[in-house]
């Protein structure tokens, strides 16, 4: 899993409440195992008309965020059925962090465990945050993990909270086997333990 230290780049401003994961990834999509390749599908509804052709009026399509690193978005966000593939196709779209002022649970504990950053404010600054995200191409966040501060276009300053486990398994890109692997030598002393108990 990708390390998620410091992240900069553009900002799409999302103002829906209650994004489901079938409006992330449609079931159409979930045919595969794959990581990859899920990116072309994320919003499908949304993104593209009935011909197929693009929606100009879907965010994501917009010139200025075409390539937005960062989703500010509103409340509930990620509700709806379990699906990895929501996350999944978020970050093989690009996007590495999302803000909003509440997930899903399983959607938030499935985005730390494909390396993407969800972020909970308050209803105040998730609205500067849509301030800052709506200037378009000039909608550049700055995301630092390590100091929990989000960084407006402007040097203005937010600070968020984030679960200590949650924080160190992102900075060092530990998915739940990464973190099982560094527990290796601790399992290993408890299975020689075992062993010479006659527990083996």
């Amino acid at each position: 899993m990708e390390k998620f230290t410091t992240l900069t780049g553009v900002a799409a401003p999302m103002r829906i409440t209650n994004v489901d994961t079938d409006r992330i990834i449609p079931k159409q999509y979930l045919k595969t195992i794959k990581r990859t390749g899920l990116g072309k599908g994320l919003f499908s509804e949304m993104r593209y008309n009935d011909d197929g052709s693009e929606n100009p009026d879907f965010v994501l399509n917009q010139p200025a965020y075409r390539n937005a690193k960062v989703l500010v978005a509103g409340d509930n966000f990620g509700c709806g059925s379990s699906r990895e593939h929501a996350p999944w196709a978020l970050a093989d779209f690009g996007i590495r962090c999302i803000i909003s002022t509440s997930f899903a649970d399983i959607f938030f504990n499935n985005c730390a465990k494909n390396g993407i950053l969800a972020i909970i404010v308050s209803p105040e600054d998730l609205e500067k945050l849509f301030d800052d995200a709506e200037r378009g191409s000039n909608a550049t966040l700055t995301i630092d993990l390590e100091s929990q501060t989000i960084m407006g276009p402007d040097g203005g300053t937010l600070h968020f909270d984030i679960d200590a486990g949650r924080k160190e398994s992102l900075l060092n890109g530990l998915d739940e086997i990464g973190l099982t692997l560094k527990r290796a030598p601790k399992i290993d002393a408890y299975e020689e333990k075992l062993a010479a108990r006659g527990f083996a």
